[in-house]
């Protein structure tokens, strides 16, 4: 194996980092070279070191994980039930339904397939039991609305996942959000002039008023790792994509990074550590005071929660169809 350090000298590299076994994986912004085993346990470390550094997890909890089927999911499963499985803190996995043909089927059986090896209990809601609709029901209508069909699902999932947790009687939810997510959202804020919700983005901001905090432990690891993770896990990965992912600015978001990363490795860490240094300027002051949803008595930054704005928008669709 041959790297080129900063000063553009060529070095050999045969052995692992770590244990000097045979190369398997080359960190292109460290320069870091592990064998597969050392790469997986630096996963693992990496995860601990966030939970620790951000107190998200801490002695008395009751963790939920979200888990919808994919790799990121899966992975965080596995990991957090290596970690904290041992230290006697209750681990559910909870999944959402959200009703797409020919593609979540397949997912939720992961899901159910690794919970089980892992012996974890599995909590699983669904749109349709929910709000009355699947999610296919809800976007059929797509050259007619404004708002992308990521959007409403991720205002249905955020509640579906926080019914779940509280079924399950936790009281911290984990979500498998990784670094390229993370500096996702932080751009698209930025783009959207969301600069209120910047506040919200901060891995130690708890709202009170609702029912379980969220954490999102694999916010400092790159999205291809936690996918090589996945693999070298021999996790089962889907053969097939949401059909609704490559709608929205994120999109052009992701690529957009992902074509940086690959001419100037790291910089999604250096956006990473410029995001949380901007969001810590917003710590205590998030621009958001919950008031009870006026329809269903959920929190609310308003007199209608989102879930109640678009549930009105998708049966005003249905009947004006009808």
């Amino acid at each position: 194996m041959r790297l080129y350090t900063d000063h553009g000298f060529l070095i050999h590299v045969t052995s692992c980092a770590s244990c000097g076994g045979t190369p398997f994986y080359t960190r292109r912004y460290s320069g870091e070279v592990l064998c597969s085993s050392c790469f997986r346990e630096s996963i693992v470390e990496k995860t601990r070191r966030t939970v620790s550094r951000h107190h998200m997890i801490v002695p008395g909890d009751r963790l939920a994980v979200a888990v919808s089927g994919g790799k990121d999911s899966l992975s965080l499963l596995r990991v957090l039930t290596s970690l904290y499985g041992p230290r006697n803190i209750p681990i559910t996995a909870i999944s959402v339904d959200e009703g797409v043909a020919g593609y979540r089927d397949e997912a939720l059986g992961h899901a159910r397939s690794v919970a089980s090896e892992l012996g974890v209990d599995h909590v699983v809601v669904s749109y349709k039991e929910m709000f009355g609709f699947s999610l296919d029901e809800a976007l059929d209508w797509k050259e007619e609305r404004d708002t992308s069909s990521c959007s409403f699902c991720g205002v249905f999932r955020r509640r579906a996942i926080d019914e779940a947790a509280v079924k399950s009687n936790a009281t911290v939810v984990a979500t498998a959000h990784n670094l390229d997510d993370y500096v996702q959202t932080f751009m698209m804020n930025l783009m959207h002039g969301d600069v209120a919700r910047l506040g919200w983005l901060d891995p130690s901001y708890s709202d009170e008023s609702f029912p379980v905090r969220r954490v999102k432990p694999f916010m400092e690891i790159y999205e291809e790792e936690v996918a090589l993770f996945a693999y070298e896990s021999r996790l089962p990965f889907q053969s097939v994509s949401c059909p609704y992912m490559h709608e929205g600015l994120r999109s052009e978001v992701r690529d957009y990074l992902n074509a940086m990363e690959a001419s100037h490795p790291g910089i999604k860490n250096v956006l990473l550590r410029s995001s949380l240094d901007v969001i810590a300027r917003y710590s205590g002051s998030h621009g958001k005071s919950s008031v009870p949803c006026a329809e269903c008595g959920k929190p609310s930054s308003s007199g209608l929660c989102s879930v109640c704005r678009m549930k009105a928008a998708v049966e005003g669709h249905v009947k004006s169809r009808a």
